[in-house]
């Protein structure tokens, strides 16, 4: 047989079961060196391991085998409201079954992610769960946690492979424009998060969705990507009132970006929700209390928790098994009547 890897990456274990013509998990137990499967297939699977130089992840197979009562929960930031209550949801449903849930933060960065990820996993948790799916393909951990066979499960957000607790994100965008299409409101803007977030992705077809059926035109400067922050809330703002048609009504992919596109209108010196509405995502705690509390969509933290806990103790579980719980509005004062 050729070796047809030099100078390329290393192998992982889908190329080494691809090579011997065997499945990944056949080729994982031929490799298992304290109780290793016998016959011509395992041998071939040894074989091409052998010839080149594959070694198996230790730090894998010690997750598979051993328990440790411990949850890992991988996070871009816990300064992120979002994922400070889903994180808390989380502690508390792994309390529920006795376990306990420990997390690690990676700044949204693919790399950094990879790097803690690997040092997280070697404390041999009982599974993962991930906050940070990727739809742009760049997402190295989860490659590497699939070829080695790691329990994991995604939420919030999915890479549209992995198994996921999520929210039907596209029926709250659409509840969300829906709202302002029905209290008068036509030319209505969009401001997602980062166009790899599925979350973003589907919020922004749900408010595609409710501006199509009411026969709405979606023009392109009325929809804005950001990074979820207030700051970017804020800049999108200053965008869409330097328009010569601003729009009536706003709905962002999340409470944060609200906040901030709500702070930038007021000091603008226009009027909240006279001048202009605003509906949130997530329903967080702020968006009760602002001097104009924002009309929101509500995310049942504790079914997301509930699911992704499940689905990340479950070996067996695909992207067939992934969850979808039901988000409602709620109606408080950010949006007007007008017409």
């Amino acid at each position: 047989m050729a070796d047809t890897t030099k100078g390329e990456k290393s192998l992982t274990l889908a190329d080494i079961a691809r090579l011997a013509g065997v499945s990944r998990s056949a080729a994982s137990r031929a490799l298992d060196r304290r109780s290793p499967t016998g016959g011509p297939a395992a041998e071939r699977v040894r074989e091409v391991a052998r010839r080149f130089g594959y070694v198996p992840n230790n730090w894998a197979a010690n997750l598979r085998r051993q328990r440790s009562g411990v949850i890992g929960v991988v996070v871009a930031r816990l300064t992120d409201t979002v994922m400070a209550m889903l994180y808390e949801a989380i502690v508390a449903e792994c309390n529920t079954r006795g376990m306990h849930a420990a997390v690690i933060t990676t700044g949204d960065d693919p790399r950094v992610e990879l790097e803690r990820g690997r040092a997280f996993v070697a404390q041999r948790v009982d599974g993962l769960i991930l906050t940070t799916a990727r739809t742009d393909g760049s997402h190295p951990l989860l490659v590497e946690l699939r070829d080695q066979e790691v329990n994991y499960a995604l939420a919030i957000r999915t890479d549209g492979e992995s198994s996921a607790a999520l929210v039907d994100d596209r029926l709250g965008g659409y509840l969300a424009t829906q709202h302002l299409v029905e209290h008068g409101h036509t030319r209505i803007a969009f401001v997602g998060g980062p166009e790899y977030a599925s979350s973003s992705q589907q919020r922004e077809s749900g408010y595609r969705d409710a501006m199509l059926e009411a026969g709405l035109e979606v023009a392109a400067e009325l929809v804005h990507h950001s990074d979820f922050s207030m700051e970017a809330g804020g800049q999108a703002a200053q965008r869409l009132l330097a328009l010569a048609h601003p729009p009536t009504a706003v709905f962002t992919a999340n409470d944060s970006l609200a906040v901030g596109l709500m702070a930038t209108v007021q000091r603008s010196g226009l009027r909240l929700p006279e001048d202009l509405s605003v509906v949130g995502y997530n329903d967080t705690p702020i968006a009760a209390q602002l001097a104009v509390p924002i009309t929101s969509v509500r995310v049942p933290f504790d079914d997301l928790a509930r699911n992704a806990v499940e689905l990340a103790l479950d070996a067996t579980a695909s992207a067939a098994s992934s969850r979808h719980s039901r988000p409602e509005l709620v109606q408080r004062e950010s949006v007007a009547r007008i017409g």
